[in-house]
């Protein structure tokens, strides 16, 4: 295997962005892609037109159609592909997958009806191979640009972690290890439902002071359900937590946050994600979690909020108004 080679599989933002980030270290890139279009833009035009627009692909950076070729002699295996899309891309990529090779994935999000995270979802499929989890605040546009960014690496093999961190570490891409796997992806995952929901704060026309209260009490709910679920308190602190959540929320480079305030100015769901043009995460999140809370008994009233308002059409100003005017509680003491 060869530490000088990595193969993305998907050709998303954010694959694309730390494959140019990669490559700019000299590490040779594959990338396998299933549009014939966006396979010849970054192999012609050196560009990924639909997803990561007005970025030089550097020369070191190949994309394939053949799955096999893309991944042949890599040390590394990114899947860089939507949550909902893993399992399929797992059982594409296993019969080419040897015991030696890392797999890594970037996608955030847990899969309906199973509620498995995507590190459990690759060992069902891919169990000869080490899953590490790459997550954190991290937009692509910004990674692609060189913009300073700090990321964390979650494995339950950390031999494992400690490679890909030392592969994709540089002095604008900085790389802290964590064996928390469970609380790196629950807190990945969860984040994306309160970056919706502050979106449709702002849609409608809220101000910082609500917003402010969605993120302080959304981190709760995200510790809450990821404590529940086996993740370490102290990892919701750090970078797939907090951190994860203050750039999801403020920016407009996040597809939930721009959902989000579609859906505050009056679209559906529906037609909020057709306008971003990408996958909306939160969307999808926000129904399993809300699944999840009910079959785990975690109170997560924003996530329920939400959740009547993107499937049952609840007018999102009135769900504002419920979540003020609950019982009175004590901060020190909320359950």
């Amino acid at each position: 295997m060869n530490l000088n080679k990595v193969c993305f599989l998907g050709a998303g933002s954010f694959g694309t962005a730390l494959s140019v980030m990669l490559a700019k270290k000299g590490i040779e890139v594959a990338i396998w892609a299933h549009s014939n279009n966006t396979i010849e833009d970054i192999n012609l035009r050196r560009e990924n037109i639909k997803y990561l627009p007005n970025i030089i692909i550097p020369n070191n950076i190949n994309a394939y159609s053949d799955m096999e070729c893309a991944i042949k002699d890599s040390k590394i295996v990114v899947l860089a592909v939507p949550s909902h899309a893993i399992r399929d891309v797992s059982k594409k990529a296993s019969k080419y997958i040897n015991k030696d090779q890392i797999l890594v994935t970037v996608a955030k999000g847990l899969e309906n009806k199973t509620f498995k995270r995507m590190s459990e979802i690759i060992k069902e499929e891919i169990p000869i191979s080490e899953v590490v989890v790459l997550s954190g605040p991290s937009h692509a546009e910004e990674v692609a640009l060189d913009i300073p960014t700090t990321v964390v690496v979650a494995s339950e093999d950390m031999n494992a972690a400690k490679i890909v961190q030392d592969v994709f570490m540089s002095n604008k891409f900085r790389v802290y290890t964590n064996s928390d796997i469970i609380g790196v992806e629950i807190g990945g995952a969860c984040k994306n439902i309160i970056a919706l929901a502050a979106g449709i704060s702002d849609g409608i026309g809220y101000g910082d002071n609500t917003k402010a209260a969605l993120m302080t009490r959304g981190m709760s709910e995200i510790i809450d359900i990821g404590v529940k679920l086996g993740g370490k308190r102290e990892t919701f602190n750090g970078l797939t937590g907090m951190g994860d959540l203050i750039v999801t929320c403020t920016s407009m480079h996040s597809r939930n946050r721009r959902a989000g305030i579609l859906i505050g100015e009056g679209l559906s769901a529906e037609e909020a994600t057709e306008k971003v043009g990408m996958v909306v995460e939160g969307i999808k999140a926000c129904r399993a979690f809300y699944e999840l809370k009910n079959k785990d008994n975690v109170s997560m009233p924003i996530t329920d909020t939400l959740y009547k308002v993107l499937f049952e059409n609840k007018d999102p100003k009135y769900g504002v108004y419920e979540l003020m005017s609950r019982d009175k509680k004590d901060e020190q003491n909320i359950e």
